[in-house]
């Protein structure tokens, strides 16, 4: 399997790891590498045990999505730092339909990795934080075939638990990846330009699917 396609895998389990397809049980005793350990090993063992989700059921996906996202990420903050300054000009409505199609431009981008899921493992190093850390990095590691890919979580503690508001792959940050991309829309048409860029870029996504 080439490198390519083990980073959208590990994209993948750490987005649906993120968006929570399993409960949050204790959220507000577990430490977070505890939490990211969990989550790897409930969200793996859903993947493959459900073939609609590995065949990339959209419906099924944006379901489970929708049901589980808010216990175990902070959504909000995610799509605020993507979108940058804008953000605090953004109206209500417009930061909803921000946090919508960024949501479904992040699923529909990595679900069609979920069919590669089989025998790899999530590894979570060891943490490197003081007991009173509120903000920390997870890292851990996906192992299966070819070389390891580097996984980490960046998380701030709730008051009901740890929440996952960034995500890096191969030493990529999400966030920042996308930051720079809403910058050159936001630069060219304001925050509905991006927003229609969003839109359209998850009807193609849609349409490439059926």
């Amino acid at each position: 399997m080439k490198r390519r396609l083990f980073a959208h895998l590990a994209a993948t389990v750490l987005t649906v790891a993120a968006f929570g397809l399993a409960p949050l049980a204790h959220a507000g005793d577990e430490s977070p590498d505890a939490m990211i350990k969990r989550l790897s090993d409930e969200v793996m063992a859903s993947i493959k045990a459900d073939k609609g989700v590995q065949t990339g059921d959209m419906a099924k996906i944006m379901a489970l999505v929708d049901s589980k996202i808010m216990p175990n990420v902070n959504f909000q903050r995610m799509t605020a730092a993507a979108v940058g300054p804008a953000w605090r000009q953004a109206s209500p409505d417009q930061q909803k339909r921000l946090q919508e199609e960024f949501k479904t431009l992040l699923i529909r981008t990595y679900s069609g990795a979920l069919d590669q899921v089989n025998d790899q493992v999530i590894t979570v190093k060891p943490l490197r934080a003081a007991p009173t850390d509120t903000d920390v990095v997870v890292r851990s590691e996906v192992r299966g075939r070819g070389d390891p890919i580097q996984l980490d979580y960046r998380m701030e503690k709730a008051p009901s638990g740890w929440k996952i508001y960034n995500l890096n792959v191969l030493g990529v940050w999400l966030v920042e990846t996308y930051r720079s991309q809403f910058a050159q829309e936001i630069n060219a048409k304001g925050v509905d330009g991006l927003i229609a860029t969003l839109a359209e870029r998850n009807r193609s996504n849609a349409a490439k699917k059926s």
